[in-house]
């Protein structure tokens, strides 16, 4: 199995491929170019999974229900317009559907904000979430999770016209703004004292704040600051180099192991999908990345 990549990797490939995405027209399904994922892996028509509840229950129901976010250009974004999805978390979550037997018409999506994430898992609202979803210790106490398939880390985002912030070493005295129930925004009241949290739904009421000059800065992961400032180049722009590093993970409902072993089997044998699909997704950019190895706990 591939090593991960260098959080500075990540995020120049993210500037790259989003920057592509500037402007009035939002990231095509599958890819920047609405390149088509689907040949890269089948619907499993013959899944033998012992063991598990919530493959059981979906099963049963004939279709599967997969929380994501819908704006976050290039990972997770609805179009409002056609209601199309695209991005490389999105195209993650078809294919763990896909080894699960579930095709695109069989999956239900659900918009659900970071701070409800856990409690949708346990509430069986959901059976999996896919959706820029950092693994952490305190969370693994509710629920579990597969991967990591990918690892970034937190930045900044501010107004183009900004001097004053360069990093997170010039937060003190600024009202920071995050999502409730996200890591950013828990790494922000634990370690930066000096500044005042704010805290919203959705990044992108975060964003609305910063223009509207509510807030100095909006704090979540880079790659996703980066798909804002690439929509908006003259008004936002990403500052500093991201100081922590974040796992993104596959939520699941806590107590699940065949379901965890299973998703982490499918990741750890589809190196090539996974890189067909970040080729398709974030890697239009040119800049190679690699698969970062599971912890099957």
């Amino acid at each position: 199995m591939r090593k991960g990549m260098t959080l500075f990797a990540v995020a120049a490939a993210a500037a790259l491929v989003l920057s592509g995405c500037a402007g009035d027209e939002p990231p095509a399904p599958g890819g920047g170019d609405g390149e088509d994922t689907s040949n890269l892996y089948e619907v499993n028509d013959n899944v033998e999974l012992e063991g598990s509840p919530t493959f059981d229950a979906a099963t049963k129901a004939g279709k599967i229900k997969i929380g994501v976010k819908q704006d976050q250009p290039g990972l997770g974004y609805k179009d409002a317009v056609s209601g199309d999805r695209s991005g490389f978390d999105i195209e993650i979550a078809r294919w763990m559907a896909a080894s699960l037997g579930f095709s695109e018409d069989q999956i239900t999506y659900e918009d659900i904000p970071s701070a409800n994430r856990e409690q949708a898992l346990v509430n069986g609202d959901i059976d999996l979430y896919v959706g820029t979803y950092s693994i952490t210790d305190k969370r693994k106490e509710m629920i579990d999770f597969a991967g990591p398939y990918f690892i970034t880390g937190q930045g900044l985002l501010v107004l183009s016209d900004n001097e004053d912030i360069k990093s997170e070493d010039d937060l003190a005295g600024t009202k920071v703004c995050s999502a409730t129930g996200s890591t950013p925004i828990q790494n922000i009241r634990e370690n930066y004292p000096d500044a005042t949290p704010v805290e919203f739904d959705v990044y992108s009421q975060c964003v609305d704040a910063l223009k509207d000059g509510s807030v100095d800065v909006v704090t979540t992961d880079q790659l996703i600051l980066l798909g804002y400032a690439a929509q908006e180049p003259d008004t936002l722009k990403v500052v500093g180099e991201p100081f922590t590093t974040e796992n993104y993970g596959i939520g699941l409902p806590k107590g699940d192991d065949a379901l965890r072993h299973y998703l982490n089997q499918v990741l750890t044998d589809g190196s090539d999908v996974w890189q067909g699909i970040y080729d398709a997704t974030l890697g239009e950019a040119g800049v190679e990345a690699e698969q970062p190895s599971v912890d099957d706990y």
